[in-house]
């Protein structure tokens, strides 16, 4: 009894089979869904010239993914799908995935990248990646990058094994960054003499409020962008006012990455982050990369607001957990040998009355290999730039210098001590303000001593 009924089960099924469209041999009828496998296998490529009523009466998806060739998605059967040009820098999440963000920020204007393109090309946050994306679908609410065509501005199937940042080796800065435009800006022609800057630096402008930190920062962004055009320029703004923000952006010729002070202190951090890891990326290509950081103490501060709190407390109420990530930022800074560097000039906060932000310039103090200190009684006194000249330094300075260069500065720093504290940056500036350039202004000294 129930072999009869078995047999009358697989007359049955066999007259569905009979009923469906006819296929190809070699392809596998499911009779309980009445669907093929005939959709194209991840790393198969729909064959469209083949019939398309098999794929409309199986109710077969005409999409599908395929992720060998570094492609999102492959294009619908039977219809176009609209593409356009995007482009952004990448910003990877914890699942693998990201998202390419044109502004460095999370925006509506972001694109999808999945974990198996940014495996195959061996993506790293921070990458300038381009290619072809399509529009959101209904359910979706970014745009999706269809193909990875160029990474850095190089062709992506081009592109060979990279050098992690952290591979480089780092010696000192060997190659001035001249700052001087002409007779004015006083203030980079005075940072060229006593602090120079030197390609791969790691400087702080140690500073108190009010004392003309940030017009420094644009002087040392123009005589950048003017003299050394090939470099790359970058300003991070942390925790600063908006109306900051909107006049550095238009001050400097590079890019600008800005958090505000009302912003929660993840997003603060997060910028300064992306920020470094655009910078590491094109260090690896062989650029020089410059970033103005504004400043160490708020990007600090964020950082003290954000981490998990370790249980310790240093004086001021910080964390001393949050120490390490501003840390890691400033330390990036290297002159790199075989080519590349990364120059980052910080500015730190002091004499604001807060015992944290003390704390901060004195766990910094000595990481850095330059220090330009602004004077606030100066700074009262109407004298800009407000330079102390006495604190300021650079270290292994003779390096940026050829040796005569460097003989006459040796001579101006010993003229400069016989003044007394008061008077040093009021004279220098008084003296350099009758010369055209700083050559001119050395050659002086030795007409002096003579």
């Amino acid at each position: 009894m129930a072999t009869a009924k078995v047999s009358v089960r697989v007359k049955n099924d066999l007259k569905k089979a009979e009923s469906l469209p006819e296929v190809s041999a070699g392809r596998v009828i499911d009779l309980r869904t009445n669907q093929s496998d005939l959709a194209p296998q991840v790393g198969e490529q729909a064959d469209v010239g083949s019939p398309t009523q098999n794929y409309e009466s199986l109710d077969v998806p005409r999409t599908t993914r395929d992720y060998s060739n570094g492609d999102a998605e492959t294009t619908p059967l039977g219809r176009d799908v609209p593409t356009e040009k995007v482009g952004g820098i990448l910003d990877i999440a914890g699942d693998g995935h990201g998202f390419l963000r044109p502004k460095f920020r999370p925006s509506e204007n972001d694109v999808y990248i999945s974990a198996s393109q940014i495996r195959r090309f061996s993506l790293r946050s921070g990458d300038m990646v381009e290619g072809m994306g399509r529009p959101p679908k209904e359910s979706e609410r970014y745009f999706g990058l269809l193909k990875v065509e160029k990474v850095n501005g190089q062709d992506a199937e081009k592109m060979g094994k990279r050098t992690k940042f952290e591979d480089l080796t780092p010696v000192y800065p060997n190659e001035k960054l001249k700052l001087e435009t002409g007779k004015t800006p006083l203030s980079t022609r005075l940072i060229d003499l006593i602090s120079p800057i030197g390609k791969g630096q790691r400087g702080m402008i140690v500073s108190p409020p009010k004392a003309g930190k940030t017009t420094i920062l644009k002087d040392i962004a123009r005589g950048i962008s003017e003299n050394f055009p090939k470099v790359h320029l970058m300003a991070a703004l942390i925790g600063e006012r908006p109306e900051e923000v909107t006049d550095i952006s238009r001050s400097v010729k590079g890019e600008v990455i800005a958090s505000n002070f009302d912003e929660p202190a993840e997003e603060q951090t997060r910028v300064a982050e992306i920020a470094l890891e655009r910078a590491k990326r094109l260090v690896e290509v062989g650029l020089d990369v410059v970033i103005l950081l504004d400043s160490i103490t708020r990007l600090a501060r964020a950082y003290n607001l954000s981490v998990p709190p370790s249980g310790r407390t240093l004086t001021g109420g910080f964390d001393p957990a949050a120490l390490y990530p501003p840390k890691r930022f400033f330390g990036a800074a290297r002159n790199c040998e075989g080519g590349g560097s990364l120059t980052i000039i910080g500015t730190a906060l002091i004499d604001t009355g807060s015992r944290m932000d003390d704390l901060i310039y004195e766990e910094f103090k000595g990481t850095g290999n330059m220090e330009l200190h602004l004077d606030r009684k100066l700074a009262e006194r109407r004298i800009y730039p407000s330079i102390d000249v006495e604190r300021s330094s650079t270290r292994q300075e003779e390096l940026l210098f050829s040796a005569e260069e460097y003989g006459k500065i040796v001579t101006m720093r010993r003229m400069l001590s016989v003044l007394s504290p008061d008077e040093r940056t009021d004279i220098l500036i008084e003296r350099l303000a009758k010369t055209s350039s700083n050559k001119e202004f050395l050659d002086s000294l030795s007409t002096d001593i003579k």
